[in-house]
């Protein structure tokens, strides 16, 4: 690898408008002893480090979203069961002002939900203008999951269509109108594919069983769903290849290290806020005025 984080970060991209395949993304990085942050290689034993300085970085730049309030940002983290998305939001985000940032689960939709179109729900928790939102899974499990076990759609009860293929077509295509109105309307969207394994997958399972205080993060119905691995990777070849974007495009982030997940999706974050180069609001003149007032007032107490 080149000495240039950069360029390791472009090989994460997929490309807009081409069809991938995920056996050209590895799962996990073994030379990125190479590759170097701010003067710090990236390695496991300096990863705590990086971290540490992007948790400053994006404490900052949250203030100056917050200060601003024209943007908002959207943070997606799709993947596998066990892939690392928890420990992704627990570690990059522990620095950020809880008032300013909002994590949403989906889980199985509700009744309610499946009354209306696929992204309704997800909509609804969209973040507000100056602050942080992320989607631990999200509308795309509607082309996941729902595509793997197309039974589900019964629950949807969607008008027939002739074709089933055009329905995850037209799926795909809300899904990229719908992120291009919400960057058009301020809202940066960054999606993140946590590549894992289906070795470390297993390991990662056994470890869960094996202690004691892990045991509750462990759903049997995960091993039933590794039967299904090879549909779930057609399915995120099928989605990443379409729905990646000049607007949002996705990142395929190793998985099978986590230290090396957590301190690439940091990263990017903080590098994308600081890139909308948001600038502290400069009060008017008539503000001004109130301050010097209100300044005097107190100082003559």
């Amino acid at each position: 690898m080149k000495d240039d984080i950069d360029e390791v970060i472009a090989r994460t991209l997929v490309p807009v408008g081409k069809k991938i395949n995920l056996q050209d993304y590895p799962t996990s990085w073994k030379d990125c002893d190479d590759v170097q942050i701010k003067g710090l290689k990236l390695s496991k034993g300096n990863s705590i480090k990086m971290l540490d300085k992007s948790r400053e970085k994006l404490e900052s730049a949250q203030e100056l979203l917050w200060a601003e309030s024209s943007h908002s940002l959207l943070i997606i983290i799709q993947g596998m069961d066990a892939a690392g998305k928890d420990g992704v939001i627990e570690h990059v985000m522990s620095g950020v002002n809880p008032q300013g940032c909002e994590v949403t689960d989906f889980k199985v939709p509700s009744e309610k939900e499946l009354a209306h179109d696929f992204m309704w729900r997800c909509y609804c928790a969209l973040p507000e203008k100056g602050k942080i939102g992320i989607f631990n899974r999200s509308y795309y499990e509607e082309v996941l999951v729902v595509k793997v076990h197309p039974e589900l759609l019964d629950k949807e009860k969607l008008p027939k269509m002739d074709d089933p293929k055009e329905l995850w077509k037209g799926r795909y295509e809300s899904i990229n109108d719908i992120e291009r109105h919400l960057v058009k309307n301020g809202t940066v969207v960054l999606k993140f594919f946590l590549n894992e394994s289906l070795k470390e997958q297993k390991e990662r399972f056994l470890a869960r069983l094996d202690d004691p205080n892990k045991q509750w993060k462990f759903n049997p119905a995960d091993v039933v769903e590794r039967e299904h691995w090879e549909s779930y990777m057609k399915a995120y070849e099928d989605m990443l290849s379409a729905t990646s974007t000049e607007e949002s495009p996705w990142y395929v982030i190793p998985a099978d290290q986590k230290w090396l997940t957590r301190t690439l999706v940091s990263y990017i974050i903080t590098q994308k806020i600081e890139s909308l180069n948001i600038q502290q609001p400069r009060p008017s003149e008539e503000m001004m005025k109130a301050l010097d007032e209100a300044k005097k007032k107190l100082s003559g107490e």
